[in-house]
């Protein structure tokens, strides 16, 4: 096992940012998808090419995905904290605004901030380091700050949905990197997470009386194969490849462009100008990452 580095390098950043592109660029897919296809449907498709797509990949590279070494009960609770987070997501989808949904969705980066140092001291913030998260959050939060009209009853509940998942993801984080599932492979790490999404979702769906369609227009049937290939797989892959080898919460950060690529790239899809106020969005959040990712003064 390579040991995990104390800082992020150009081969990190560039990852990230490839990864956080492309899950903004997602977003606009599910969307412009929902149309043929509901969203929790979407996700199972998603998540059960991804888990066929790893164990061919696993297959070709002699990955051992059922050695026994001491990760089952982290990476099956690992497993089932990110099936429980696409089922809050896709729940609380139904009684709140996308925009509300997202800003909610993204305080996973401070239960990571929060909780992990209770058992991985290094992983500790420092205050310019929080406020660089916190400078990142309210990027996010201006720039979908539309979003948020009067609130009734039945939005607050998709709210605290999305609260929900956004602490079930931050809790996954912690698992993956406090537990035995640190020294384990990329692979094997999204293996119990795919895996047991393919399992649980298909059952969330029908819970929520989706219609499943099998008959695809192109358009959709493009867009599940970059959701599953590079979206579910090959992203996926990079990301638990990047959280065991370097510093999580320094991390967890980079997530804060994601919903603003959506952004992005949703007004590129529908030929809107790109707004002022976004382009300071991404600013706002690029300064975010830098503190948290500055390295501490000399002493």
């Amino acid at each position: 096992m390579q040991a995990r580095k104390t800082h992020l390098d150009s081969l990190a950043i560039s990852l990230l940012l490839g990864c956080c592109v492309f899950w903004g660029f997602q977003q606009v897919l599910v969307k412009a998808t929902l149309v043929e296809l509901p969203p929790v449907f979407q996700a199972s498709i998603r998540f059960a090419g991804a888990t066929l797509l790893l164990l061919l990949w696993c297959a070709w590279r002699g990955v051992k995905l059922f050695v026994a070494d001491g990760s089952l009960r982290a990476g099956l609770l690992a497993g089932a904290l990110f099936a429980v987070e696409f089922t809050c997501l896709y729940v609380g989808l139904q009684y709140t605004s996308a925009s509300r949904l997202t800003v909610f969705l993204y305080t996973s980066p401070f239960w990571v901030a929060a909780l992990l140092p209770l058992w991985v001291k290094s992983e500790k913030l420092r205050p310019l380091q929080w406020a660089g998260l916190a400078c990142a959050f309210a990027a996010v939060a201006f720039a979908l700050r539309d979003g948020f009209g009067a609130a009734g009853a039945s939005t607050w509940r998709g709210d605290g949905l999305a609260l929900v998942a956004g602490m079930f993801w931050g809790l996954t984080t912690v698992v993956i990197r406090a537990s035995k599932l640190a020294k384990v492979s990329a692979e094997k790490l999204l293996f119990y997470q795919v895996a047991l999404s393919t399992l649980a979702l298909p059952l969330v769906s029908l819970a929520l009386g989706e219609q499943w369609v099998w008959t695809f227009s192109p358009f959709a049937m493009t867009s599940l194969l970059l959701q599953t290939v590079v979206g579910a797989f090959a992203s996926y892959l990079a990301w638990m490849w990047l959280l065991g080898r370097y510093p999580v919460t320094k991390i967890s950060v980079f997530v804060f462009l994601t919903p603003l690529f959506a952004l992005l790239f949703g007004a590129l899809w529908l030929n809107e100008v790109v707004t002022p106020i976004l382009i300071a969005a991404l600013v706002l959040v690029a300064i975010g990452i830098v503190l948290v990712n500055r390295k501490p003064a000399a002493h």
